[in-house]
């Protein structure tokens, strides 16, 4: 445990420092995101931040290499420098993305290109079990493993891009989802259904090494952004976790309760969020029959700010979400006890009441019920008196305008 202490906090301490050095470039070379329509932010914002995040996986990898503890992982095999060419295409494609913001079909391009790099230096799944299926798993021929692992990153890297859409969120769903598969990878270790050459466990410590380095400047309000350069970086680190831990166990490993489940879909529930996130934006605007690339205020978080949550609190209430899928996909692993997960349970059912009737929630929801009967022509008595300077507007507000109402107050 020493090794993957030390190499994530290498890449947490380089993160963090590089940020820095990136807020203080990306005024001098134009890389500032301006406030849109579509933002939360009310000011320039330095964009460089997944150059900080980019150094820090540079950094890591170099420091697990000389470590002699993880020699299997880097000796003979090619999977290393693999994952570090498609780190590399993955960041430029989002640089590029950040300057001149490209097409849709040119993006997915890219990262159909890193998903192909992963794919040519060996990081592909091997197995792949069918929860409920009556056989027991199939091992995926070389050109059926390449297509799922190119799949595999094109939605994990556009997951976390789309769920990007407040301060700290991505970095913070990101730092949680990688250490829940880093303990989900150390279980399969100790059970023996993971070989110590795997190299999953080791990019999942530095995702969380690099996410907690770049967290405290991105929460809100943020100094600087990761940009989609940042955001599909950790959306390949996550698919390069994926692939290498759940899609190389043959065996069923989810403790008694959760015997049904492959392995290969405990991180897929531990990546809940986004990957919902992503799938509920998909059938969305197919069903409105809008382009799949097209823009749009009805994602997770944008939700959680119209139900009447600040930008902090949505922030959090994401975050936990992401921990409750974690900690029902992991502690069956560690009791082998059905009833541990009565207070998952519990922590999901009071998690989902406090979003919908928290007292804010509760306040913006009567008094928009009080403005629809105004409108309609009665002279009803506002149930909640005046509004207070940091409650939001009416419902036809933006949340830019929100926003700025909850900051001034000083409120979240």
């Amino acid at each position: 445990m020493v090794g993957y202490l030390v190499v994530g906090g290498t890449a947490a301490v380089v993160t963090f420092l590089a940020t820095y050095l990136m807020r203080w470039i990306a005024p001098r070379v134009g890389a500032m995101a301006q406030p849109g329509a579509r933002s939360v932010h009310e000011y320039p914002t330095p964009t460089l931040g997944g150059a900080a995040m980019f150094l820090g996986l540079l950094v890591a990898m170099l420091v697990g290499s000389r470590i002699p503890q993880f020699d299997a992982m880097f000796t003979g095999s090619s999977e290393p420098v693999g994952i570090l060419l498609a780190a590399g295409v993955m960041f430029l494609v989002g640089v590029v993305d950040d300057s001149r913001e490209v097409s849709a079909p040119a993006k997915v391009a890219g990262q159909v290109l890193s998903g192909s790099v992963l794919s040519m230096f060996g990081v592909t799944m091997l197995y792949f079990r069918v929860p409920f299926a009556s056989f027991e798993y199939i091992v995926l021929s070389p050109d059926l493993a390449s297509l799922l692992t190119v799949v595999g990153v094109v939605i994990l890297a556009n997951a976390m891009n789309l769920i990007d859409g407040l301060d700290g969120l991505a970095a913070g769903i990101a730092a949680i989802a990688g250490l829940a598969l880093f303990l989900y990878a150390d279980r399969l270790f100790k059970a023996g259904l993971l070989e110590g050459t795997n190299i999953g466990p080791l990019v999942a410590i530095i995702v969380v090494g690099v996410a907690v380095g770049f967290l405290p400047h991105n929460f809100n309000p943020a100094r600087i952004f990761m940009g989609d350069a940042g955001a599909m970086l950790l959306g390949l680190l996550l698919a390069v976790t994926t692939i290498t831990i759940g899609g190389r166990t043959a065996d069923q490993f989810s403790g008694q309760t959760y015997f049904f489940f492959a392995p290969l879909v405990i991180p897929i529930v531990i990546l809940g969020v986004p990957i919902a996130d992503t799938a509920f934006s998909f059938f969305r605007r197919l069903l409105r029959r809008q382009s799949v690339s097209q823009a749009d205020r009805e994602h997770l978080h944008h939700r959680l700010m119209r139900l009447g949550h600040g930008p902090r609190r949505s922030v959090v209430i994401l975050w936990l979400w992401t921990a409750v899928l974690s900690a029902a996909a992991l502690v069956p692993t560690y009791t082998n006890r059905g009833n541990s997960l009565v207070p998952i349970a519990l922590a999901a059912l009071a998690l989902l009441l406090y979003s919908y009737f928290h007292p804010g929630v509760v306040r913006l929801r009567r008094r928009d019920r009080a403005a629809r009967d105004d409108r309609s022509g009665a002279d009803p008595v506002d149930p909640v008196g005046p509004r207070a300077p940091d409650e939001p507007p009416g419902p036809a507000a933006t949340i830019v305008d929100l926003e700025a109402r909850r900051r001034a107050a000083g409120g979240s």
